[in-house]
């Protein structure tokens, strides 16, 4: 596997699926188990939500707990592209997140994810790179092989393989052009071809 490949949960008989949806899982229970509340958090929210890691360190409590409490659904700009993107908070990653504001004392206008800095500083990319090395090779699985975009991808290549649907993949990536969604989640040609025959006009 390539870096940035993803870590992907859910069904679907491809071996390799398989394998990434329990790498995501035994991500989950390790961190669950050693009691790292904020990790845990950001973890989840980094599958949920598919930002870049420059967007998810930007996050503030406002953006997904605004009355003290995670939010069902939230939309962020993005710094990239300068385009919202919406994304759905499942009930683990409320309860991560609501578990984590309880136990860090994060209140709104704070960074969710503050860094050394002081509390007008939040995590940097760097740190948060350096957790998911840490993540993943905890679980016995290459570092080199994975990066933070790993966790980006993760929920759109599902839902592309499980729909077919490639202009929801583009929506939830925020992505301009399907060209740069159809790169991204490494659509072969012949395969976008056969879903562009099922397309009645």
């Amino acid at each position: 596997m390539r870096p940035s490949t993803c870590l992907e949960q859910g069904q679907d008989d491809r071996p390799e699926t398989a394998a990434a949806a329990r790498s995501v899982w035994a991500i989950r229970a390790k961190l669950h188990l050693a009691k790292r509340t904020r990790e845990l958090a950001m973890f989840n929210l980094a599958i949920d939500s598919k930002l870049r890691g420059c967007d998810l360190m930007a996050l503030r409590v406002d953006d997904v707990a605004p009355n003290g409490y995670a939010v069902d659904r939230a939309t962020i700009r993005q710094r990239k592209t300068g385009r919202p993107v919406r994304f759905e908070l499942t009930e683990p990653t409320r309860q991560a997140l609501d578990d984590y504001l309880r136990f860090a004392g994060r209140k709104p206008g704070d960074y969710l994810f503050r860094g050394r800095g002081g509390p007008d500083r939040s995590l940097t990319t760097r740190q948060y790179a350096r957790l998911v090395a840490e993540w993943v090779s905890g679980i016995g699985l290459d570092p080199l092989k994975f990066a933070t975009h790993s966790f980006r991808r993760t929920k759109v290549t599902v839902i592309y393989r499980r729909t077919g649907n490639l202009r929801a993949a583009q929506l939830l990536l925020g992505h301009g052009r399907i060209e740069s969604t159809v790169r991204y989640i490494g659509v072969e040609v012949d395969e976008a071809l056969e879903i562009a025959e099922k397309i009645d006009l």
